[in-house]
């Protein structure tokens, strides 16, 4: 399995276990050092970049989007900004 296909099936799962508010604090958590119950990895970067995708994804299914219709919002996205 490739690093991207993990790292998609870790932002469904936070994004599906977990409310704004409750990733909100994990990110604050992450950015202060302290473990973290959304997603509790080694490297900071990880941990910010699974979080910020996964509070988008969850904004997203909070207006009414199936998490696969989210996910594929996620990605056009961020295709755009990367100018692809």
């Amino acid at each position: 399995m490739s690093q991207q296909n993990i790292k998609l099936n870790e932002i469904r799962d936070v994004a599906t276990r977990f409310n704004i508010k409750e990733i909100a604090a994990c990110q604050l958590q992450a950015l202060n050092e302290e473990n973290n119950a959304c997603y509790p990895a080694q490297k900071i970067d990880d941990v910010m970049n699974v979080l910020a995708k996964a509070e988008f994804v969850r904004k997203e299914m909070n207006t009414g989007k199936k998490i696969n219709e989210a996910i594929r919002e996620l990605g056009k996205r961020m295709r755009m900004i990367q100018g692809a």
